[in-house]
């Protein structure tokens, strides 16, 4: 019997780390080529196995493979895309497998968030109820850090590093013209429910009275009047205020601060628009000239700031998913556990899907400072290890030098198949 294929995607918004985990996927693949076959990657998401658009791995050499470990954004296509439940949309499933059984295909790894994990475990489902063998692994990565059941999630690092970086120059750079000019700078930083990323900004801060002197947490309801009255009391203790904001700030009501209409594929608002929100405040207020800045894209796209902690774990993810499909799991994700807290170091593991699909994991209170504006010592104390280490890109002539993948799509075998 011919030893099967494997499938790797890549889902959800993208990092400047999750091309390491596809590297480390890659890689176990060649490595264990006596058990796995040939590794085709889904252009654009689930949506290249459905639309049959895989792109043939082994084409590419052991020297492009090995530069993704350097490479931000997607190196095969990203996409949010929802599967319905089995039961509501079978097609969707029964078009997986013809796809799965014309390519030999074994072995199903999703690298993607909390939405991607149940994308991962509805695939895993097929064994059981279409009676089809796949096994299928989640490769963690999203830099909102909110998958329950692992320290860390891969990408978050990076992007924590970027934005307490950002907030520490940005600081000086407002620190040195609040006498004639700017006195209030916002910073906006994604984060749909959970702060983990606002958070970060406040390790730039090494003592007491230095920026950030405000984050704002989605887990901390807003309230106007208590936000006007601390910037007026910050530029008047030091002379300027820097106010790091999650897109997710809301009310005590539970409205958002600032968002959209518009949804994407699994119901989630965009969101966006807290920073001129707060601006606006301010204008209407104080007599403070204001600055804003959205880190956006920017920050989960910045590898060349990338934390090597993060990159490290992010290879890692990818690799041991291999490992662990050959040992026969199935319906699991791969986890990031700390070992030790003081010296920092930390090992891999694995939870159940059906634990983590959809999940969240909010900051801990324990976190946040007494006053809701700030992070403890026990948040700097998880933070500090994460940010670790610099991972640099080649560079040349001044600018990072990132490899092209070929990407060569194989020959379709099934029928042409239209998204619902």
């Amino acid at each position: 019997m011919a030893i099967k294929n494997a499938f790797y995607a890549q889902s959800g918004g993208v990092t400047s780390v999750i091309n390491a985990s596809a590297c480390g996927v890659i890689e176990a693949c060649r490595k264990y080529s006596d058990k796995i076959g040939t590794l085709y990657a889904g252009q654009n998401g689930i949506i290249g196995a459905l639309q049959e658009d895989l792109i043939d791995t082994s084409e590419e050499s052991d020297k492009v493979i090995s530069d993704l470990r350097y490479m931000p954004g997607g190196a095969f296509g990203s996409c949010r895309y929802k599967m319905k439940n089995i039961n509501e949309n079978p097609l969707e499933y029964e078009r997986l497998i013809d796809v799965f059984k014309a390519h030999n295909i074994g072995y199903f790894f999703y690298n993607g968030g909390g939405d991607s994990a149940d994308t991962c475990l509805k695939v895993s489902q097929i064994s059981k109820t279409m009676g089809y063998p796949i096994q299928a692994i989640h490769i963690p990565k999203t830099i909102d850090n909110d998958l329950p059941f692992t320290d860390c999630s891969p990408g978050f690092g990076s992007v924590a590093k970027y934005v307490a970086t950002s907030t520490l120059e940005a600081g000086l750079d407002i620190a040195a013209m609040s006498a004639t000019s700017t006195k209030v700078f916002i910073l906006e930083v994604m984060g749909r429910h959970a702060g983990w990323i606002a958070a970060a900004s406040g390790l730039a801060a090494q003592k007491a009275g230095q920026p950030p002197h405000m984050i704002l947490f989605p887990e901390v309801a807003f309230e106007r009047a208590r936000f006007i009255d601390q910037v007026k009391k910050t530029v008047k203790s030091s002379g300027y205020c820097v106010v790091v904001a999650s897109e997710g700030v809301t009310y005590a009501d539970g409205g958002l601060l600032s968002g959209s209409l518009v949804k994407d594929a699994f119901g989630h608002k965009q969101l966006g628009g807290v920073a001129p929100a707060l601006c606006s405040m301010i204008k209407n207020t104080l007599p403070y000239k204001y600055h804003y800045a959205v880190a956006d894209y920017l920050q989960r796209s910045a590898r060349h700031l990338a934390s090597k902690t993060d990159v490290e774990q992010a290879y890692a993810v990818g690799h041991i998913a291999v490992e662990k499909a050959l040992e026969g799991k199935n319906a699991i994700m791969i986890s990031i556990q700390r070992t030790n807290s003081e010296s920092y170091s930390w090992t891999l593991g694995e939870v159940a899907l059906d634990r983590v699909a959809n999940q969240e994991k909010p900051m801990p209170q324990s976190f946040i400072s007494e006053n809701g504006f700030g992070i403890t010592q026990k948040a700097r104390d998880y933070l500090l290890p994460l940010i670790n280490g610099e991972d640099y890109p080649p560079f040349k002539n001044g600018i990072p030098a990132y490899s092209t993948l070929q990407n060569k799509l194989i020959a379709k075998r099934c029928k042409q198949w239209a998204l619902s």
